[in-house]
């Protein structure tokens, strides 16, 4: 499949649907290809204004989903209609395939508590998939190769990891240079929701593509975070929308 991009605020994101994403994504497992997919939003671009190295790994990355509403409405401005494509969802349906095909899945993140429920419940859930590999995301940065390491001995076709941007990314890339062949996605927060640490919005928000709202009132604490971001991030893809009409 051709990739198919077009840029927001300078970074490259694939137009394709959902199921497009997925056959894409699973095509590099069975070829062994390997990839690192970015789950894109807002705070991500801000993030990798501030950071070249960020920045550079998002240039780069082999195939980038606009996970953030944000990220749809920014290409809705410039008379493109993208759907959102959450990470949270690609990854359950990726593992759903997994368990099918049978392909090796790692996941990494969260707390320790909440990796073992998280790895309990998938197990419970697809009682044929085989997770190869799990560690909870509290490591030191001087352990990176061991864990690596380990990583690439379990031999994973599919690798999770939810440490949070930009850390996840920046993990992923120096994964990738051990473990070519896997594919490896930022999945942020899923594994506290897989393990019922945190609620998602109700099905309401997400067809509408507001989960944002709904997270916020049930964590007002982003509320700095988001609206410190979404509203200067909308302001600069109104102009650059209005710059391309130009």
């Amino acid at each position: 499949m051709e990739r198919k991009t077009h840029k927001v605020l300078g970074y490259d994101v694939d137009l394709l649907t959902f199921d497009e994403a997925v056959k894409v994504i699973l095509e590099r497992i069975k070829e062994k290809k390997g990839m690192q997919v970015v789950t894109i939003n807002p705070e991500m671009i801000e993030l990798a204004g501030k950071s070249k190295v960020f920045s550079s790994i998002l240039r780069n990355a082999d195939l980038v989903v606009p996970d953030g509403s944000g990220i749809k409405l920014a290409l809705k401005l410039k008379g493109i209609e993208q759907e959102q494509i959450p990470g949270i969802d690609l990854a359950h349906e990726l593992i759903t395939s997994c368990e099918i095909f049978k392909y090796s899945v790692a996941l990494i993140g969260a707390k320790e508590s909440v990796l073992q429920t998280t790895v309990k419940r998938l197990k419970s859930e697809f009682e044929g998939i085989d997770i190869c590999y799990y560690k909870n995301g509290y490591f030191a940065s001087s352990k990176e190769d061991e864990i690596i390491n380990a990583l690439a001995e379990s031999d994973p076709q599919l690798v999770l990891v939810a440490l949070g941007a930009p850390k996840q990314e920046i993990f992923i890339n120096k994964c990738r240079k051990k473990i070519p062949e896997a594919v490896f996605i930022g999945v942020g927060g899923s594994f506290d929701v897989w393990a019922g640490e945190v609620e998602r919005a109700p099905e309401f928000f997400r067809i509408m593509g507001c989960e944002w709202i709904y997270r916020t009132y049930k964590q007002p604490e982003r509320i700095k975070r988001i609206y410190k971001t979404l509203p200067m991030f909308l302001f600069k893809a109104i102009i650059e929308a209005i710059r391309k009409k130009d």
